[in-house]
């Protein structure tokens, strides 16, 4: 069986920690796939109104990453699967919350976007802190790698399936179906996690003193400021195309081929970009796939039709794995060499999430202050060409960052520690 694995996986040893949280991701993804990728649009539908939309996603970005602090907080008094299982059930909430409000919806839209970023920030906290625990330098690629086609598989099965359901039952009969399937695999990730190894944390919860590390610590610092850009392109863009392609065909089943298309070649080059992409060859990696990603968008900026918008989504999907591969191994290891990691993790990811949200929130605040001041059809053409240029300044953030003599030394002793700590 383990030789099987092998040919599939490559020469990696996994654990049975790393394949549960695999799974729990697993479940996330299709999940989410299949009901959240429509929500914006059942907003639309409703609202018509940009400025109701961005204000949706708005919530979700602030509340995010103050449930962040919070469950950090909570992460070091109590299990922090707990944290995990918390995620899942506000995420159960808010499509429970979206069915019941049926066609006033959009009169609740801060209300459901904060419920929405409470569920992200339990959630995402305690699997990223689970994620940094579980794996080791060797395995990270792998892991990320693998997450990622997990997460393109459900993007391949979700969407297309949800598009199909709901253009074929009448009134909100297809939404009931898909929130009710997204619960039943909520619920089979929070089973999956009373198998996880209980992961306590201890001491107290200084984030504070984890965002002023980034004056002393010059990898920290770029690795933070690289991803307040990141959120600059995915603030605006993780609502805006989706509304663009319901405009452009008015059918869901067309955002779902929309998204199957995306995910199907996320899926081929995330499966490839975990084999072949090497150490040494992560930053080259995140430039490529960063001016792939910005010079895409210029194909629908000069002619908006639904098949350019599929050829769209095809390189937007060979291009995220060549940037987040590399990009997400890159992260942890510097985090796993910064100051104080193996006590300190938890306040890490919390710092991150932070200077993520600020980048979404900058970006939406963008795109508010220019559909308030102008058309929206004159205006969101140059908004996109403005944060949409984030994920190719990532790397001019990472290209500098490097790992002395003296980090490597101590990133064994970081291992070390969370090995024992793993092991309690």
């Amino acid at each position: 069986m383990s030789k099987r694995l092998n040919a599939i996986l490559g020469d990696v040893e996994v654990n049975r920690d790393l394949i549960l949280l695999l799974t729990i991701g697993g479940l996330y993804a299709l999940g989410i796939f299949l009901s959240n990728t429509f929500v914006n649009i059942y907003l639309w539908k409703q609202s018509g109104d940009y400025i109701a939309i961005a204000l949706y996603n708005l919530s979700v970005y602030i509340m995010q990453p103050l449930t962040f602090i919070l469950a950090g907080r909570w992460a070091k008094k109590i299990d922090r699967v707990i944290v995990l299982r918390l995620g899942v059930i506000f995420l159960s909430l808010f499509f429970l919350t979206v069915l019941f409000a049926g066609e006033q919806a959009a009169t609740y839209k801060i209300v459901l976007g904060s419920v929405l970023g409470i569920g992200y920030g339990f959630y995402w906290l305690a699997f990223n802190v689970l994620t940094f625990e579980i794996t080791e330098p060797e395995t990270r690629d792998f892991f990320n790698g693998f997450l990622g086609l997990l997460n393109s598989l459900g993007g391949i099965i979700g969407p297309v399936l949800a598009g199909y359901i709901i253009s074929r039952l009448a009134s909100n009969t297809g939404y009931t179906v898909i929130f009710t399937i997204s619960l039943i695999l909520f619920v089979l990730a929070v089973v999956c996690s009373f198998f996880l190894n209980r992961r306590s944390a201890k001491g107290s919860f200084t984030f504070k003193r984890i965002i002023h590390e980034r004056k002393r610590d010059g990898n920290w610092k770029r690795i933070l400021y690289a991803h307040i850009f990141q959120g600059l392109r995915e603030g605006t863009f993780l609502f805006v195309i989706s509304i663009w392609v319901f405009i452009t065909t008015q059918s869901e089943f067309a955002l779902g081929k929309f998204n199957l298309v995306y995910s199907a070649f996320s899926f081929l080059f995330y499966y490839m970009a975990t084999r072949l992409i090497k150490p040494h060859m992560r930053k080259w990696a995140i430039f490529v796939g960063g001016l792939t990603l910005y010079l895409a968008l210029y194909l629908i900026l000069i002619h908006l039709s639904y098949p350019i918008l599929l050829i769209y989504a095809a390189i937007i999907g060979m291009a995220y794995p060549i940037i987040y591969v590399p990009y997400l191994s890159l992260t942890y290891d510097v985090i796993g060499k910064a100051w104080h990691a193996a006590e300190m993790r938890i306040e890490y990811i919390v710092v991150r999430e932070l200077f993520l949200n600020l980048g979404r929130v900058i970006s939406i605040g963008i795109f508010l202050l220019g559909v308030s001041l102008f058309s929206p059809e004159t205006v969101i053409p140059y908004i996109l060409m403005i944060v949409g240029v984030g994920h190719f300044v990532i790397y001019f953030f990472i290209k500098d960052v490097e790992f002395t003599k003296d980090t490597e030394e101590e990133s064994v002793f970081v291992k070390n520690k969370l090995a024992d700590h793993d092991n309690r």
